[in-house]
């Protein structure tokens, strides 16, 4: 059975959308979830996220509203984004990020708003899943997500959520279908005009 590993960060409302996809592509792939943190991404590659530019900050949303409702997909907004999502990237890697919990933070942020400084629902949350605080708080845990991020880093991840099957990286919501035509094998994977797309020279450099 192919491996899909899936990279993505809870303050990603895309890599949300897309984990509504996990169940359809594990019924014919094994799924492994890699938490890891965006914002190192970004930092890496020296770009800004989308809720950094004013202007897009507000389509980003709209944009992903309507991807939801388009999709039949739960959608409440937290309070404030972006966010500090370490505390969930933690929470997931202290049980190896199955699929099952990943989905469960996800629903936590997105379905039904809440974030780790909501002292109330963090509290229910980790009352749930049997942690304490200061589980979250040690230095090999934390080291964890580092390295988790460097790592994929290191294989060319750039944004989340990203896909990468047998060296395929696919990244976004938007490219789910692409995803699952890779997992289908489609004849496009092999044919001339993805080998040409990987072929487009580097054109003008902007500056600075």
């Amino acid at each position: 059975m192919k491996t899909l590993n899936w990279y993505f960060d809870f303050i990603s409302p895309y890599a949300y959308l897309q984990s509504t996809r996990l169940d359809d592509f594990s019924q014919d792939v094994l799924v492994k979830c890699h938490p890891v943190l965006f914002a190192g991404l970004l930092a890496h590659h020296g770009q800004k996220g989308p809720a950094e530019i004013a202007g897009k900050r507000t389509f980003t949303y709209e944009h992903v509203a309507w991807l939801a409702e388009r999709n039949g997909i739960a959608l409440r907004f937290p309070a404030s984004h972006p966010f500090n999502p370490l505390p969930l990237l933690r929470l997931c890697t202290l049980f190896d990020s199955p699929v099952d919990l990943v989905l469960r933070l996800f629903r936590y942020v997105w379905a039904e708003g809440h974030l780790p400084t909501d002292a109330e629902p963090w509290q229910a949350l980790l009352a749930e899943l049997g942690v304490s605080p200061e589980e979250l708080e040690q230095e090999p845990l934390k080291n964890a997500v580092r390295g988790a991020t460097q790592q994929a880093i290191d294989a060319g991840i750039f944004g989340v959520p990203t896909a990468e099957i047998g060296g395929q990286l696919i990244w976004g919501f938007e490219s789910s279908d692409m995803v699952r035509a890779l997992i289908d094998d489609h004849p496009f994977f092999g044919s001339p005009i993805i080998a040409a797309a990987r072929e487009v020279g580097a054109g003008v450099q902007r500056r600075g």
